[in-house]
């Protein structure tokens, strides 16, 4: 496989972005949703925001899909949104970035769902300093804010990475991602 990116490669992310950037939107109401119980449980469902470098990157095992997958899709969320939003995309840039780090870290050679959950993991931990300087967690409790945080990064570990996997493994199994890489036994045997 080549370390290049092909311009098929970059159309089928950007692609992939756009999907996310439409289910990021449509996410929200279910974020808002869930936040009435007032417990931080929203943040179980905060992972979904992302999906987009992990899916990606599990179809494309390449350096720079996640963070162009991620970054697209926030772009693509603030338009859908009817207004361009700062944080939306310095959200998106380091949630890119910090999948892009556990992939690097495995030299983009492994597609298992460990590393997607690392991978949602890792993102869910990244997001939190963007948080303190929104002012969102300032001024949370002690134990309100390990619940914050617990229930972030199960979401990214479950939601981002297993779900993620999953979804990408279904994909495999219809030939959908053949053109990119070819999903035999063999490679199933190595997850």
């Amino acid at each position: 496989m080549s370390k290049g990116l092909k311009l098929s490669e970059i159309l089928v992310t950007v692609l992939i972005a756009v999907v996310f950037a439409v289910i990021y939107n449509l996410w929200n109401f279910v974020y808002k949703a869930v936040q009435i119980t007032g417990l931080h449980l929203e943040e179980l469902t905060y992972g979904a925001w992302f999906m987009a470098a992990v899916v990606a990157y599990l179809i494309i095992p390449k350096a720079g899909i996640a963070l162009l997958a991620e970054f697209a899709a926030g772009a693509g969320e603030t338009i859908i949104m009817g207004r361009f939003d700062i944080a939306t995309m310095i959200y998106a840039l380091v949630q890119g970035l910090a999948c892009e780090i556990i992939f690097l870290i495995f030299r983009y050679k492994s597609r298992s769902a460990m590393v997607a959950m690392l991978a949602g993991f890792l993102t869910a931990i990244a997001t939190l300093p963007i948080d303190f300087a929104y002012g969102y967690l300032g001024e949370i409790a002690g134990w309100n804010l390990a619940l914050y945080i617990g229930c972030r990064v199960i979401s990214g570990i479950v939601v981002a990475g297993l779900l993620s996997y999953y979804i990408v493994r279904a994909l495999d199994q219809t030939g959908v991602t053949k053109l990119f890489r070819p999903a035999t036994k063999h490679d199933y045997d190595n997850l």
